[in-house]
């Protein structure tokens, strides 16, 4: 079945309930402005939420802290080398006033399968040879990087990855779903969805 038309969210953004996690209906819902987000052991909830959390990359604010730990070169920093390691790394941490995680094992297996199809991205963050921290989401090669998660061992490792990543990229526009204080330091920002789906070239 269809996805609904998105103007037919809920006040929260919730569109749509049930369905699967096949790759076509996920590629489906992210070119639609659409993403999955449910715990374990719920149904699969879809989600159009209004206003969107953007981050325009000439936007990207870095602090004077941030400067100097980028500087320092602490890190070594690549793209696509363990995926699979990062999404279950980001399943693992532990997030104030989230009991459980919302990153399944199925999600892990879509989003897997995401990204051996290209439709995905990771990016890694190492220190002497360990993984300390990462972020991965998906690219439909339209321009926007919809980020899904991060993670970090470290005390801003997971800030080196996301500024680095977007420094050396050409996106147009970072999804980033839904208001979190820290993203909002790093410069993200809150769009209308109308305008959010102006940027993915559907019209409404």
């Amino acid at each position: 079945m269809p996805f609904p038309e998105v103007s037919n969210a809920s006040e929260e953004g919730l569109l749509a309930i049930g369905g699967d996690l096949s790759t076509h209906r996920l590629i489906d819902a992210y070119s639609k402005g659409i993403f999955p987000w449910f715990s374990q052991g719920d149904p699969i909830l879809w989600w159009s939420p209004n206003p969107r959390f953007v981050l325009f990359p000439e936007k990207l604010k870095v602090s004077k802290s941030m400067k100097q730990v980028l500087q320092k070169n602490a890190y070594q920093i690549t793209i696509n080398k363990e995926f699979k390691a990062v999404i279950k790394a980001c399943s693992l941490i532990k997030r104030d006033g989230q009991p459980g995680t919302w990153i399944t094992n199925d999600m892990i297996d879509a989003y897997v399968q995401l990204y051996e199809l290209g439709y995905a991205k990771s990016v890694e963050v190492w220190k002497k040879n360990i993984l300390v921290a990462g972020l991965y989401g998906v690219d439909l090669n339209n321009g926007i990087f919809c980020g899904e998660s991060m993670f970090t061992k470290e005390s801003n490792a997971s800030k080196v990855a996301f500024i680095t990543f977007i420094k050396n990229s050409k996106y147009k526009l970072i999804d980033c779903q839904v208001y979190t204080q820290h993203l909002e330091s790093l410069g993200a920002e809150n769009i209308s969805r109308e305008e959010f789906l102006k940027f993915l070239n559907i019209k409404k």
